[in-house]
C-alpha cells in the first residue's frame, strides 16, 4: 500500500535528504516534505507520487525539533533562494558535513571522517553579488524579486536577508527607473518587455551595478536615482534579447565609470567587473584560500591550477610555490589573470593557459616533467571530465586538492582517483573495495559558504600514494 495525491498522512522525519527535505516513510512509501527537521513529527500532503516515492507539502508541525527557529525572511519557502532558514544555524553546519560524508560513501564508496564544517562569521548579510530577475505583475507593475522554487515566477521583494543591506535601495532606484522612463519588466513567456535583471557586485565598499535590458535604453536617469544612495560605483548596461536562460550576452556598454574596481585578497591585487567569477562570500573565501595556502607552502613544487577563473588562487599559490600554471576556458577570465600578474609582479612566476582543462592538462604536466607538483581543482558543478582524472591520477604529483560546490560530484572524482571507483570500457562506474588508486585521502572539510541555504563548499586534501 502507498500514498496516493492529495492523501494527508503523519509521520516521523527520519533524516534530511540532500536538498535539507526531511524524509518520512509511511506504508511502503518513502515521502520527502520540505522545511521539517529531524525527529519532527508532522502531517503531510502528498503533491505527486510516483511508485513508491512522493513529494509532499508539509501541513503541519506536530512535535517541534530543538533545533527549529523561525525563519525571519517572510517570503521563505515561496523564493527558492533559501532552504534552511528554518533551522538553527549549529544545525546547518552539521547537516553541510553529514552531506558530505553521506556523498562521499554512496557514490564515492569513502568512508571518511569528515572534519566540522567550517562556519560564516555571519549568518546573514554576507554575499557580495546579487543578479535580481526583473518582471511585472498582474497589473503590469514593475516588480524586482527571485525566482519561486523551480519556476521562473518572480517573487516580488524590497529585501534579501543573505545580501548586503544596500540590496534595498538597489531594488527602490531600479524601481524608480522603470517609472520615470515608463520601461516595463520582462515577461519569460511573451518575451515581452524591457528590463531582464540587475545585476550588483560590491568590492571593497565600491559598486558595480549591471542592468540587463532586452534593447539599448538610456541610464542617465538610473544613474541619478543611484547617486541618492551609493558615492563610489560603475554602471554599465548589457543588451540581450535573448530569450534563453543566460543572464549576460556579449553586448556590453559602460555607461559610467570604468566597469571594474580594484581590491586585494590575501596580498593579491586584482581587477573585477560585473561578470568575473569571484566567491560571493568574502569572509569564507579567505578562510578557504588561507587553507589551500597552508597546505601548498612549504612543498617547493610547481603548482597546476585547474579551472582557475579569474586568477586570484593561481597568484597566491605562485606566491607560495616555485610556479603557478592556471588553465581556464573563458577567455575574459584568463585575460584578468594576466592582468593580475602583471599587477603583481608575477610574470615570471604565474602563467595563464586559456583552454579546456582535460585539453591543456597533459602538455603542461609533460612541461613540468621531473619537478614536484601540487594539482588544485576547483571545477563548475559538473566536476571534472573523466579525461581530466585520468591525466589526474598519472601525473605523480605530490598533493592534490579538490575544491567543489557539489558533493556528489566532489564524490565521484575523489573515487576514481583513490580506486574505490573504477570506470569501465562503457563509461559505467562501479564501487570495489580496492583502494588501489593513485591517491589517498587525507583530509576533507567543509566551508559554510552559503549559510541558510543547503549549498556547501568542501576541500578535499588528497596524497599520492
Amino acid at each position: 500500500m502507498t500514498v496516493e495525491k492529495n492523501e494527508e498522512f503523519e509521520g516521523e522525519v527520519l533524516s534530511l535528504g540532500t536538498e535539507g527535505e526531511g524524509i518520512v516513510k509511511f506504508e511502503g512509501t518513502t515521502a520527502f516534505v520540505p522545511f521539517c527537521l529531524k525527529g519532527e513529527r508532522v502531517r503531510a500532503r502528498a503533491l505527486k507520487c510516483k511508485d513508491n516515492i512522493a513529494y509532499c507539502k508539509v501541513v503541519e508541525i506536530i512535535s517541534k525539533s530543538p533545533f527549529r527557529v523561525v525563519p525571519p525572511c517572510p517570503v521563505f519557502g515561496k523564493c527558492g533562494g533559501c532552504d534552511l532558514q528554518h533551522m538553527a544555524y549549529c544545525a546547518q553546519l552539521d547537516f553541510k558535513r553529514d552531506a558530505v560524508k553521506s556523498a562521499l560513501k554512496k557514490i564515492g564508496g569513502i568512508d571518511f571522517a569528515v572534519s566540522p564544517t567550517v562556519p560564516c562569521d555571519s549568518e546573514y548579510r554576507y554575499r557580495n553579488k546579487a543578479v535580481i530577475p526583473i518582471g511585472a505583475d498582474m497589473s503590469g507593475e514593475t516588480v524586482l524579486g527571485f525566482y519561486a522554487p523551480r519556476s521562473h515566477r518572480i517573487v516580488p521583494v524590497d529585501d534579501c536577508l543573505i545580501q548586503s543591506e544596500d540590496i534595498k535601495n538597489v531594488i527602490i532606484c531600479v524601481k524608480n527607473f522603470s517609472k520615470i522612463q515608463n520601461l516595463k519588466g520582462y515577461d519569460g513567456l511573451s518575451g515581452q518587455g524591457d528590463l531582464k535583471n540587475i545585476a550588483v557586485r560590491e568590492i571593497g565598499g565600491n559598486y558595480i551595478f549591471a542592468l540587463v535590458a532586452t534593447r539599448p535604453i538610456d541610464l542617465s536617469a538610473l544613474e541619478k536615482e543611484l547617486k541618492k544612495y551609493f558615492k563610489s560605483f560603475t554602471l554599465l548596461l548589457n543588451v540581450n534579447p535573448s530569450r534563453g536562460n543566460s543572464v549576460f550576452s556579449d553586448d556590453w556598454h559602460i555607461y559610467c565609470g570604468k566597469g571594474v574596481f580594484e581590491a586585494e585578497e590575501c596580498g593579491v591585487f586584482f581587477g573585477a567587473g560585473a561578470n568575473t567569477f569571484i566567491q560571493v562570500n568574502d569572509g569564507v573565501r579567505r578562510k578557504l584560500y588561507n587553507f589551500v595556502l597552508g597546505e601548498a607552502k612549504g612543498l617547493g613544487v610547481v603548482a597546476l591550477d585547474l579551472y582557475s577563473g579569474g586568477g586570484l588562487l593561481t597568484a597566491m599559490l605562485a606566491g607560495v610555490c616555485e610556479k603557478a600554471y592556471g588553465i581556464e576556458i573563458v577567455s575574459e577570465a584568463s585575460a584578468r589573470a594576466d592582468e593580475i600578474a602583471r599587477r603583481n609582479d608575477l610574470t615570471d612566476k604565474m602563467f595563464n593557459i586559456c583552454g579546456k582543462v582535460e585539453e591543456e592538462l597533459p602538455a603542461i604536466l609533460k612541461k613540468t616533467e621531473g619537478k614536484g607538483r601540487l594539482i588544485v581543482s576547483d571545477p563548475p558543478r559538473k566536476g571534472m571530465e573523466r579525461s581530466a582524472v585520468r591525466a589526474i591520477s598519472a601525473s605523480e604529483a605530490e598533493k592534490v586538492i579538490l575544491i567543489s560546490c557539489n558533493p556528489s560530484t566532489l564524490a565521484r572524482d575523489m573515487g576514481l582517483l583513490c580506486g574505490t571507483l573504477k570506470e569501465r570500457d562503457n563509461g559505467e562506474l562501479i564501487k570495489c573495495g580496492d583502494r588501489d588508486g593513485a591517491y589517498e585521502v587525507t583530509s576533507v572539510t567543509p566551508f559554510d559558504m552559503f549559510p541558510q541555504t543547503r549549498h556547501v563548499e568542501t576541500v578535499a586534501v588528497l596524497k599520492r600514494r
